[in-house]
Protein backbone atom coordinates (compact mmCIF):
# COMPACT_ATOMS: atom_id res chain seq x y z
CA UNK A 1 0.00 0.00 0.00
CA UNK A 2 1.05 3.61 -1.18
CA UNK A 3 0.87 7.02 0.65
CA UNK A 4 1.88 10.34 -1.00
CA UNK A 5 2.92 13.27 1.90
CA UNK A 6 3.44 16.48 -0.07
CA UNK A 7 4.41 19.80 1.48
CA UNK A 8 2.05 22.69 0.52
CA UNK A 9 3.74 26.22 0.24
CA UNK A 10 5.98 25.86 -2.93
CA UNK A 11 4.38 22.47 -3.87
CA UNK A 12 0.88 23.17 -4.33
CA UNK A 13 0.36 27.10 -3.71
CA UNK A 14 2.55 30.08 -2.95
CA UNK A 15 4.76 31.42 -0.15
CA UNK A 16 1.92 32.12 2.26
CA UNK A 17 4.65 34.72 4.39
CA UNK A 18 5.63 36.03 0.70
CA UNK A 19 2.34 36.94 -0.19
CA UNK A 20 2.24 38.96 2.78
CA UNK A 21 5.14 40.04 3.08
CA UNK A 22 4.10 41.62 -1.20
CA UNK A 23 0.84 43.05 0.88
CA UNK A 24 2.49 44.46 3.86
CA UNK A 25 5.86 45.72 2.13
CA UNK A 26 7.67 44.39 4.91
CA UNK A 27 10.65 42.62 2.79
CA UNK A 28 12.03 40.15 6.33
CA UNK A 29 8.50 38.21 6.20
CA UNK A 30 9.74 37.04 2.07
CA UNK A 31 11.99 34.59 3.99
CA UNK A 32 11.32 31.21 4.28
CA UNK A 33 11.81 27.46 4.80
CA UNK A 34 13.47 27.93 2.00
CA UNK A 35 16.07 30.07 3.43
CA UNK A 36 16.23 29.58 7.11
CA UNK A 37 16.43 25.77 8.59
CA UNK A 38 15.84 26.90 11.81
CA UNK A 39 11.72 26.88 12.04
CA UNK A 40 11.44 27.95 15.51
CA UNK A 41 14.05 30.56 15.03
CA UNK A 42 12.22 31.61 11.73
CA UNK A 43 8.80 31.78 13.66
CA UNK A 44 9.77 34.12 16.36
CA UNK A 45 11.14 36.37 14.50
CA UNK A 46 7.91 36.49 12.57
CA UNK A 47 5.95 37.12 15.57
CA UNK A 48 8.06 39.87 16.29
CA UNK A 49 7.66 41.65 12.72
CA UNK A 50 3.61 41.23 13.34
CA UNK A 51 3.78 42.82 16.92
CA UNK A 52 5.76 45.41 15.75
CA UNK A 53 3.64 46.05 12.58
CA UNK A 54 0.37 45.62 14.58
CA UNK A 55 -0.59 42.66 11.98
CA UNK A 56 -2.91 40.37 13.15
CA UNK A 57 -4.59 37.50 12.00
CA UNK A 58 -7.18 39.29 10.00
CA UNK A 59 -4.98 40.82 7.99
CA UNK A 60 -2.88 37.49 6.89
CA UNK A 61 -5.96 35.65 6.45
CA UNK A 62 -7.42 38.76 4.15
CA UNK A 63 -4.19 38.18 2.26
CA UNK A 64 -4.90 34.49 2.23
CA UNK A 65 -8.27 34.56 0.86
CA UNK A 66 -6.55 36.41 -2.11
CA UNK A 67 -3.76 32.83 -3.11
CA UNK A 68 -4.61 30.73 -5.83
CA UNK A 69 -3.39 27.35 -5.69
CA UNK A 70 0.05 26.98 -8.67
CA UNK A 71 -0.97 26.02 -11.84
CA UNK A 72 -1.75 22.79 -12.48
CA UNK A 73 -1.48 22.02 -8.44
CA UNK A 74 -5.35 21.16 -8.37
CA UNK A 75 -5.62 18.47 -11.45
CA UNK A 76 -1.89 17.06 -9.67
CA UNK A 77 -3.82 16.36 -6.52
CA UNK A 78 -6.38 15.08 -8.48
CA UNK A 79 -4.38 12.42 -10.45
CA UNK A 80 -2.55 11.50 -7.10
CA UNK A 81 -6.03 11.05 -5.34
CA UNK A 82 -7.00 8.88 -8.20
CA UNK A 83 -4.04 6.18 -8.17
CA UNK A 84 -3.35 6.53 -3.86
CA UNK A 85 -3.81 8.34 -0.44
CA UNK A 86 -2.37 11.91 -0.17
CA UNK A 87 -1.68 13.73 3.04
CA UNK A 88 -0.27 17.14 2.70
CA UNK A 89 2.20 17.99 5.90
CA UNK A 90 2.85 21.37 6.43
CA UNK A 91 4.36 23.94 9.30
CA UNK A 92 1.42 26.21 8.07
CA UNK A 93 -1.42 26.81 10.69
CA UNK A 94 -4.84 25.46 10.29
CA UNK A 95 -5.27 29.34 11.04
CA UNK A 96 -4.24 30.02 7.48
CA UNK A 97 -4.47 26.77 5.54
CA UNK A 98 -8.24 26.28 5.79
CA UNK A 99 -9.12 28.40 2.40
CA UNK A 100 -6.36 26.90 0.50
CA UNK A 101 -7.41 23.21 1.17
CA UNK A 102 -10.90 24.18 0.06
CA UNK A 103 -9.44 25.35 -2.92
CA UNK A 104 -7.22 22.15 -3.71
CA UNK A 105 -10.02 20.08 -2.76
CA UNK A 106 -9.81 19.68 0.71
CA UNK A 107 -7.03 17.24 0.77
CA UNK A 108 -5.90 15.71 4.35
CA UNK A 109 -3.81 17.92 6.36
CA UNK A 110 -1.61 17.75 8.94
CA UNK A 111 -0.50 21.16 10.15
CA UNK A 112 0.23 23.05 13.73
CA UNK A 113 -2.11 26.07 15.01
CA UNK A 114 -1.48 29.51 16.63
CA UNK A 115 -2.71 30.87 19.65
CA UNK A 116 -4.31 34.43 19.25
CA UNK A 117 -5.91 36.66 21.44
CA UNK A 118 -8.97 38.51 21.91
CA UNK A 119 -7.75 41.31 19.32
CA UNK A 120 -6.90 38.81 16.31
CA UNK A 121 -3.13 38.91 17.76
CA UNK A 122 -0.93 36.35 17.45
CA UNK A 123 0.66 35.61 20.14
CA UNK A 124 2.42 32.10 20.13
CA UNK A 125 2.65 29.20 17.52
CA UNK A 126 2.04 25.78 18.60
CA UNK A 127 3.91 22.68 17.04
CA UNK A 128 1.69 19.60 16.59
CA UNK A 129 4.80 17.47 17.26
CA UNK A 130 8.32 18.17 16.86
CA UNK A 131 10.05 16.71 13.65
CA UNK A 132 6.40 16.47 12.76
CA UNK A 133 7.08 15.60 9.50
CA UNK A 134 9.07 13.19 9.72
CA UNK A 135 7.00 11.67 12.37
CA UNK A 136 3.99 11.47 9.71
CA UNK A 137 6.17 9.27 7.79
CA UNK A 138 7.32 6.81 10.40
CA UNK A 139 3.57 6.50 11.86
CA UNK A 140 2.17 5.89 8.47
CA UNK A 141 5.14 3.14 7.51
CA UNK A 142 4.28 1.93 11.30
CA UNK A 143 0.81 0.81 9.20
CA UNK A 144 2.40 -0.85 6.40
CA UNK A 145 2.50 1.86 4.23
CA UNK A 146 5.04 2.71 1.75
CA UNK A 147 5.55 6.40 1.59
CA UNK A 148 6.22 8.42 -1.51
CA UNK A 149 7.23 12.12 0.51
CA UNK A 150 7.76 15.69 -1.85
CA UNK A 151 8.79 19.00 -0.41
CA UNK A 152 11.00 22.02 -1.61
CA UNK A 153 12.29 23.42 1.52
CA UNK A 154 15.00 22.73 4.57
CA UNK A 155 12.02 21.83 6.84
CA UNK A 156 11.07 18.49 4.44
CA UNK A 157 14.95 17.17 3.92
CA UNK A 158 14.14 14.88 7.29
CA UNK A 159 10.67 14.10 5.80
CA UNK A 160 12.22 13.46 2.50
CA UNK A 161 14.43 10.99 4.14
CA UNK A 162 12.68 9.02 6.57
CA UNK A 163 10.00 8.03 2.90
CA UNK A 164 10.76 5.49 1.29
CA UNK A 165 10.67 7.30 -1.62
CA UNK A 166 11.79 11.65 -1.06
CA UNK A 167 11.67 13.61 -3.70
CA UNK A 168 12.51 17.52 -3.75
CA UNK A 169 10.40 19.69 -6.29
CA UNK A 170 11.81 23.18 -7.49
CA UNK A 171 14.04 23.52 -4.65
CA UNK A 172 16.39 26.59 -4.57
CA UNK A 173 19.95 26.01 -4.55
CA UNK A 174 20.38 26.58 -0.61
CA UNK A 175 18.21 23.29 0.08
CA UNK A 176 19.67 21.41 -2.83
CA UNK A 177 23.40 22.10 -1.83
CA UNK A 178 23.97 19.36 0.28
CA UNK A 179 20.85 17.56 -0.78
CA UNK A 180 22.06 16.72 -4.30
CA UNK A 181 21.29 12.80 -3.85
CA UNK A 182 17.76 13.22 -3.62
CA UNK A 183 15.90 13.12 -6.95
CA UNK A 184 14.73 16.53 -8.13
CA UNK A 185 11.88 17.46 -10.35
CA UNK A 186 10.51 20.59 -11.92
CA UNK A 187 6.77 19.96 -12.89
CA UNK A 188 3.92 17.75 -12.16
CA UNK A 189 4.58 15.66 -14.90
CA UNK A 190 7.58 14.90 -13.36
CA UNK A 191 5.71 14.59 -10.08
CA UNK A 192 3.27 12.08 -11.66
CA UNK A 193 6.32 9.79 -13.48
CA UNK A 194 8.15 9.77 -10.39
CA UNK A 195 5.33 8.39 -8.25
CA UNK A 196 4.20 5.90 -11.04
CA UNK A 197 7.69 4.34 -11.50
CA UNK A 198 7.55 3.97 -7.95
CA UNK A 199 4.74 2.09 -7.11
CA UNK A 200 4.58 0.48 -10.35
CA UNK A 201 8.46 -0.37 -9.04
CA UNK A 202 7.54 -1.89 -5.89
CA UNK A 203 4.11 -3.72 -6.63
Amino acid sequence: MFIVCTDLEGVFTPEIWISVARHTGIDELKLTTRDISDYNALMRRRLEILRNHNLTLHVIQHVIANIKPLHGAVECISWIKKRTQLVVVSDTFVEFANPLMEKLGHPTLFCNSLTVDHLGNITDYNLRQENGKAKVVEALQSLNYKVIAIGDSFNDINMLRKADAGLLYRPPNTVLAGNEDLPTVNSYDEIKNFISTFTNGQS
